[in-house]
């Protein structure tokens, strides 16, 4: 890859990245809603989902409009983890920002009242977990919010390594060259 070929793969990155983070922003936000309205988890679950084929349209977008229709499996899978890097920065600030100034222990607190709850308290209690919950309710209520969004970005850089793969080979195709 040429240098005006990284640096083109890195702008398609960085904008479908934005792109991106819109919609984990949009999910992340229906959870929180969620947590009190149940509809709009179903919408947040959706909005999950959705992700690797939102990427796969985009790199394939990316491979037809920028590429000619072709594009390699490194290549592709060097621009969905371009997409995750951009994608995961800005939502770790947007998560940053919820964290610090918006949430005021709301998500700890309503995920203490879902735990508590006598079917999921009952459900815990016969699996053994109830110790190992309290403990992370604990956990997450002692984080403060840089270590909440660093551990949630990791885990989004984490999952585009390993998603990435799959949405590479499926988007990949390369030129045949004849040989004389």
């Amino acid at each position: 890859m040429t240098v005006d070929e990284y640096i083109q793969l890195k702008a398609f990155a960085r904008w479908d990245g934005l792109w991106l983070a819109l919609l984990w922003v949009a999910s992340f936000a229906c959870y929180v809603l969620g947590l009190r309205t149940p509809g709009l988890g179903l919408v947040a679950l959706v909005l999950v989902i959705v992700t690797p084929f939102f990427i796969g349209r985009q790199l394939k977008r990316f491979r037809d409009d920028a590429l000619d229709g072709f594009i390699s499996f490194k290549r592709g899978w060097a621009y969905v983890m371009f997409l995750f890097l951009y994608a995961g920065l800005l939502f770790a600030v947007a998560q940053f920002v919820y964290f610090s100034y918006m949430d005021h222990g709301f998500f700890v607190d309503a995920m203490t009242k879902m735990t508590h709850a006598p079917e999921t308290s009952q459900a815990l209690q016969q699996m053994g977990m109830v110790q190992t919950v309290d403990e992370s309710l604990n956990l997450l209520r002692s984080m403060r919010p840089i270590d909440l969004t660093l551990n949630i970005l990791t885990t989004n850089l984490l999952i585009g390594l390993v998603l990435g793969i799959p949405i590479a080979l499926v988007v990949k195709r390369e030129r045949i060259v004849k040989r004389q």
